[in-house]
């Protein structure tokens, strides 16, 4: 199948079948996209919906962003994980308010060096948002592509990569090119899907290589697998009988960057020197509670959290942190917000571990 019948057959699949009532196409515009298209990284579609909803309400334009406080906008985005992605999102706005007057850019060149946004976020907004003929090549995309063409390799190589970006280019459509590509998107996560794809119901199965051969659950190829790292730490729940919870601001870089969270430490002992040095003596006994495990897309953290409450009388000065009442309590990672919310978290478990 050519360029030209394979767009037809999947434009034609897109008018009966495809999603046209998504909250980011209602008013589709190059700031609605990007902020989807940044939300959908690595995110399914049905756990974005809130998120955009609530994000767009706070921030309904590029202004509203640039000039929001960051800590407003990491409590927004809290939940959605990679958190470099809301990083990026305020950087590109700051620079869009400063030297575009606030409107996205057209072409290509500009868009791509923005923070945050690569080749194929880019033909996202040119196509769905400026109705420009451009090239994009998602994870669906990328899935649609090499099983039609049974492309072999994990698509995360370069040389892979670049055989699929040809085939995006060839194929994408000079009209409805913004169609086009949302049609691809939805073929991807509506039938051609990662496992069990509806072949039956597949616009283009009369020529795809992988269905052909049997493999359409082969293709495309798995990365290759390995091991993941543990990574091991601590992590203090301080309470305040008045003044809430204490919690530190982290790193820019790392996980949860920017973001409020509990006080971590390397060891036990890294943890029992900063009681010291913040007067341990003001400190109820502290307890440890059962050790938790998050799995990041690199590694595992396992994490103890450790209980304990201030009960000096006087307010105490924090440069590093804060306390904050429950009430206020938002923008947390989203395993340190399950773990406060956790009834057994705060109860006092038996005596064997109470810390000396």
């Amino acid at each position: 199948m050519t360029a030209a019948p394979f767009a037809k057959a999947v434009l034609d699949w897109f008018d009966q079948h495809g999603r046209k009532h998504l909250p980011w196409q209602i008013h589709r515009d190059p700031y609605t996209v990007w902020i989807s298209e940044i939300m959908l990284q690595q995110t399914q579609v049905q756990t974005v919906i809130p998120y955009f909803e609530r994000f767009m309400d706070r921030f309904p334009t590029i202004e509203h962003l640039a000039k929001a406080p960051r800590e407003d906008l990491m409590a927004h985005w809290a939940g959605l994980g990679y958190y470099a992605r809301a990083r990026h999102l305020k950087a590109t706005a700051e620079k869009i308010l400063l030297h575009f007057e606030g409107q996205f850019p057209k072409d290509r060149a500009t868009i791509e060096s923005l923070p945050g946004i690569g080749r194929s976020t880019a033909g996202a907004i040119l196509s769905l948002g400026f109705r420009q003929r451009a090239a994009i090549l998602d994870g669906n995309v990328k899935r649609v592509l090499a099983r039609h063409a049974g492309i072999e390799g994990w698509p995360g190589h370069s040389g892979v990569l670049k055989v699929l970006w040809a085939l995006s280019e060839t194929r994408t459509p000079l009209d409805r090119s913004d169609d086009y590509n949302q049609a691809m998107m939805d073929l991807g996560a509506l039938v051609c899907t990662h496992r069990r794809p509806a072949c039956c119901r597949c616009p283009i199965l009369a020529d795809c290589s992988a269905h052909q051969a049997g493999r359409q659950d082969s293709l495309p190829t798995p990365k290759p697998p390995r091991q993941q790292p543990v990574r091991n730490v601590w992590m203090l729940i301080l309470v305040h009988p008045r003044q809430g919870l204490y919690l530190e601001q982290r790193p820019d870089s790392g996980i949860w960057g920017g973001l409020m969270s509990l006080p971590e430490f390397e060891s036990i002992n890294d943890l029992e020197d900063w009681c010291q040095r913040h007067n341990a003596g003001k400190m109820r006994p502290r307890w440890i509670t059962s050790k938790r495990r998050h799995t990041f897309s690199h590694y595992h953290l396992d994490f103890i959290p450790v209980v304990a409450e201030w009960i000096g009388d006087e307010d105490v000065p924090w440069p590093h942190g804060r306390w904050v009442l429950p009430d206020a309590l938002q923008g947390l990672p989203a395993p340190i917000d399950k773990l406060l919310k956790d009834p057994k978290t705060l109860k006092p478990p038996s005596m064997e571990n109470l810390i000396a």
